[in-house]
């Protein structure tokens, strides 16, 4: 027994629904296990911060923003991330462009040579 056109035509639109429901479900999953992996990072970080710094702990989220500002976020800082990330051949996500990052080290490499600090 043959299926006519129309029925055919129905059982694609069916499998087209099934496949944007899976789509949707594949991408709901995904986002949970980013979420997930981004989470434990940042707990894995912040406890080997503590491990080292075990003052951390009682400063409020305010001193721990400073003491980050001006303590890491600095030329040396952006520095040496920047020749970690070379190294390891890692493009961050939020730059996407492995000649910014070559880039920016060159550039804090020069101002650091120069003898220009924060």
């Amino acid at each position: 027994m043959s299926k006519t056109k129309m029925e055919k035509v129905s059982d694609i639109d069916q499998q087209i629904a099934q496949l944007k429901k899976r789509k949707q479900l594949l991408r709901q999953q995904h986002g949970k296990d980013e979420r997930k992996a981004r989470t434990k990072r940042l707990c894995s970080r912040h406890g080997m911060l503590e491990k080292y710094m075990p003052d951390l702990i009682i400063i409020s989220d305010e001193m721990f923003e400073d003491f980050i500002r001006t303590g890491i976020d600095t030329k040396y800082g952006r520095s040496r991330l920047a020749e970690i990330i070379a190294k390891q051949n890692v493009i961050p996500a939020d730059i996407g462009n492995p000649q910014a990052v070559t880039q920016d080290c060159d550039d804090v490499q020069a101002e650091n040579e120069s003898g220009d600090d924060e």
